[in-house]
């Protein structure tokens, strides 16, 4: 999706514009969704209501900032609300996940060892408070530059840095202790 500009969003079809925003940057979204909540179910339904939110507020988008990052900042206020809401704090939410384990024989090893560490890795990135665990998944996942990170989380250029070597501080306490 070449870069959307404020005034082709006032002429072209909102929908055309959704539709182009969903499939572009569907997938990232769910992953940034997913890497504050922890669950697949709620990441799927808050990415559905941001992308509402989006449709919703595109009159609103004044080229300022890249069209992704307008939207990222969308997803992460809309996340940063629902971790603070009633519903998150009181409602239960169980989900079951069926891990695909397939591997071809000759390998099978060397796949078994590096999902493990890679599970470990995830499992210890989800574990970080929200603050650090969205600038380590924008930075290593979106591979987003540090001043974009800042401009998404309202935050200063150095508190990012601040954060990301905080989070590795953490990553490597948890995962060799």
């Amino acid at each position: 999706m070449e870069e959307i500009s404020a005034g082709v969003l006032h002429t072209e079809n909102k929908e055309h514009v959704l539709s182009e925003a969903m499939n572009e940057h569907g997938q990232d979204l769910l992953q940034l969704v997913y890497s504050y909540v922890n669950n697949k179910t709620v990441a799927e339904d808050l990415t559905q209501d941001i992308f509402v939110k989006c449709y919703n507020s595109l009159h609103t988008y004044n080229g300022k900032a890249k069209f992704k990052t307008w939207l990222w900042r969308i997803a992460i206020n809309h996340c940063k609300d629902y971790l603070k809401s009633w519903y998150n704090n009181k409602v239960v939410i169980t989900e079951e996940e069926y891990k695909n384990h397939g591997t071809k024989n000759d390998l099978v090893e060397q796949q078994v060892v590096r999902r493990e560490e890679d599970d470990e890795l995830i499992d210890a990135i989800m574990k970080l408070p929200v603050t650090y665990r969205e600038v380590v998944f924008l930075f290593y996942y979106e591979e987003l530059p540090i001043k974009e990170i800042a401009v998404m989380t309202e935050v200063s250029d150095n508190t990012v840095k601040t954060r990301l070597r905080r989070s590795k501080e953490l990553l490597k306490i948890r995962l060799e202790g």
